[in-house]
């Protein structure tokens, strides 16, 4: 099971770097939770589908450097640089904690941090 959800946050991330959110989106539950800690909590597909209509105004550049996966959890680790609306880039650091249900993702808890 490990493997099979380490799997699908791997087809879930080539989506978002093809710009393709629904296909991102489908690998979640309707009732996806996304809480970036220290920042907000986001309750829902819809509430995620404006979200990244607001942040990727272009695909972000997604580098992985560590995937570990364990029972209904996956945990990634790596850079993010996502481009603003007047063309600035900004690279953080991230330790995302998957929780997974019924082979979709669940849970986020983001950890991020601006480099």
């Amino acid at each position: 099971m490990s493997e099979d959800n380490k799997s699908i946050l791997i087809k879930g991330n080539a989506a978002i770097s093809n710009a393709d959110y629904e296909g991102f989106l489908i690998h979640c539950t309707e009732d996806t939770e996304w809480v970036f800690v220290g920042d907000r909590t986001l309750h829902g597909k819809k509430a995620v589908r404006q979200w990244m209509a607001e942040t990727y105004l272009e695909p972000p550049q997604n580098e992985v450097e560590a995937l570990i996966a364990e029972g209904d959890f996956v945990t990634a680790t790596g850079t993010i640089t996502v481009k603003d609306k007047n063309g600035k880039t900004d690279t953080s650091l991230y330790c995302d904690v998957w929780e997974f249900r019924d082979g979709k993702m669940a849970k986020l808890r983001a950890f991020v941090i601006k480099s």
